[in-house]
């Protein structure tokens, strides 16, 4: 579903991310992880072109970002994004939020769009809020807004990019409580987090980052079961995450 391919991206003379070249099947979830300036965000963004990069190739769903032909925001339009600081629109219902791309960039009718929205609402347990603005709810709330309207586009792939580290602690699982129920249902899924409990839950490999460059790559139970044969970098931070 994603296949990345000697990436390599620089602000100015500075390399952010040197030959990263990673695979994510279909249905797979993928944890990518990784001390803070790792590149980890960076490579996530540029998995739907929110980031530019100058080596290499993304290839999403068969579309090559890298090709000038690719329409991009048609590709962008498959690909679903979560951020951390949720990005949902402060003067819009929360319906609004969830209706408006898909009429304006799917073409759908505000009758289906709606009926789409709500539903998807209601899975992340929020209907009752349908009429509320972003500001009246609480960051796992809004959180929880953003992957359904994410979800309402009918995403190929959906990418989280470090989705709890704005939310205070007590918000956290209600946002990890749907993306491991999304997990379960086969959602291909590329996700920035710190959040290791939700990696030995429901990924399938763990990406290790550091300095721009993918340290390891390899099955969750590898990662965390033989932490000896991981390299030293990627000890020292499993030595200080898994402490605590």
């Amino acid at each position: 579903m994603i296949s990345i391919q000697n990436v390599s991206k620089w602000y100015g003379d500075f390399q952010v991310l040197t030959e990263c070249t990673t695979q994510v099947a279909k249905g797979e979830v993928v944890v990518v992880c990784g001390p803070s300036g790792s590149g980890k965000s960076t490579l996530i963004k540029c998995v739907n072109a929110l980031e530019p990069f100058q080596q290499g190739d993304i290839v999403v769903d068969q579309t090559s970002i890298a090709s000038p032909k690719t329409d991009l925001p048609k590709l962008r339009s498959r690909v679903g994004m979560v951020f951390q600081h949720f990005e949902l629109f402060p003067h819009l219902s929360i319906t609004d939020n969830l209706t408006i791309a898909q009429i304006k960039v799917l073409g759908r009718g505000k009758e289906e769009a709606t009926e789409k929205g709500l539903a998807l609402l209601d899975r992340v347990g929020l209907k009752a809020h349908a009429h509320k603005h972003p500001g009246q709810l609480s960051g796992g709330q809004q959180q929880r807004v953003a992957i359904a309207r994410a979800l309402a586009m009918d995403p190929v792939v959906m990418l989280f990019d470090e989705p709890t580290s704005a939310l205070d602690p007590e918000m956290v699982n209600e946002v990890l409580d749907v993306m491991v129920q999304l997990a379960q249902e086969g959602m291909t899924m590329m996700c920035v987090t710190h959040e290791m409990g939700f990696a030995r839950k429901v990924a399938d490999r763990v990406i290790f980052m550091d300095r721009g460059q993918i340290v390891e790559d390899c099955h969750k139970d590898e990662f965390f079961g033989d932490i000896n044969a991981r390299s030293d970098r990627a000890q020292q931070f499993l030595a200080k995450i898994l402490s605590h």
